[in-house]
């Protein structure tokens, strides 16, 4: 077995091992993040489209922090017309499950955050494999990557976790993570 095969089973053994020490199980997993776990939690992103970066501690002692998902909300925006709806917080929960998965600082780079109606049907009108009912719409999905990390890696890694969908689009380098159903495509 390579050297980069059995680190990327220690990470999943890892985040394996973090759940079952919390009593989680897949999906519920995410859920209990809210009431078992008292410590921060920390998200980085950089946005590809706008340039910007956030680092935030989105929730501490048991809360989510209004400051910091404002802050959130802001840079996952539709930077097309700046339209901004409140990202799920269990999507920050899955993204804070897969960013200790791949046992990483490095931000999530991201391609789509929010997508508004009109951007959505845009996107869905020239591109091929653009939801009319993205999940993008109701702040429950982002595209992203990681740099330093391959994009296979993090694609197993988000599959883990059975947070939601998650799909794999090597060509357009990034991979889309839901909270939706389990699925993979």
């Amino acid at each position: 077995m390579s050297h980069e095969v059995c680190k990327i089973r220690r990470r999943l053994l890892k985040a394996g091992m973090a759940l079952a020490f919390t009593g989680l199980s897949a999906r519920p997993a995410l859920a209990a993040f809210k009431s078992r776990l008292t410590e921060g939690r920390e998200l980085s992103f950089h946005n590809l489209h706008t340039g910007e970066n956030l680092n935030a501690e989105y929730w501490s002692e048991g809360a989510y922090l209004p400051d910091a998902l404002a802050d959130i909300n802001h840079i996952l925006r539709d930077h097309r017309n700046d339209q901004v709806l409140p990202i799920e917080t269990h999507l920050l929960d899955l993204l804070y499950g897969l960013r200790n998965a791949l046992d990483t600082t490095q931000p999530f780079q991201i391609i789509s955050g929010y997508h508004s109606p009109a951007t959505n049907a845009l996107l869905a009108a020239n591109f091929d494999g653009v939801a009319k009912g993205s999940l993008h719409t109701q702040a429950k999905a982002i595209d992203l990557n990681v740099e330093g990390v391959p994009l296979n890696e993090l694609r197993r890694a988000a599959i883990a976790l059975h947070g939601g969908g998650v799909g794999y689009y090597p060509n357009s380098n990034f991979v889309h993570i839901d909270i939706g159903r389990v699925r993979t495509w």
